[in-house]
């Protein structure tokens, strides 16, 4: 994702809806903002005029299917990462974690 100048959130935020086809309205009543405010409201946390609330983000966070730290990661491949994480099933989670201990504690050994 290039670096418009636009906080992360923002980003990320349409990042996500575009990947996910929902128009900003859509998107805002699926969160539970009021119908009539949730296009311009879902436009001004786009461009950064405003930054959703936690509880708001967390709305829209189940909406568009992706974790809620995912809106505040810098690095590409971290947000890549969570998402790929958060799209497999709960159990496994814990695989991945066993993996990712076992690749860690082999690359602590090689220093």
């Amino acid at each position: 994702m290039p670096n418009t100048g636009l906080p992360i959130v923002s980003r990320r935020l349409r990042e996500a809806r575009e990947r996910t086809g929902l128009s900003q309205k859509a998107l805002g009543i699926s969160a539970g903002i009021d119908e009539f405010s949730a296009s311009p409201r879902v436009n001004q946390y786009e461009r950064g005029k405003h930054v959703p609330d936690l509880l708001t983000l967390k709305n829209l966070a189940a909406v568009l299917m992706v974790p809620v730290p995912y809106f505040y990661a810098e690095d590409e491949l971290l947000a890549e990462l969570m998402l790929l994480l958060h799209s497999l099933p709960r159990q496994q989670w814990h695989e991945v974690k066993k993996y990712l201990a076992r690749k860690s504690r082999a690359a602590q050994k090689n220093l």
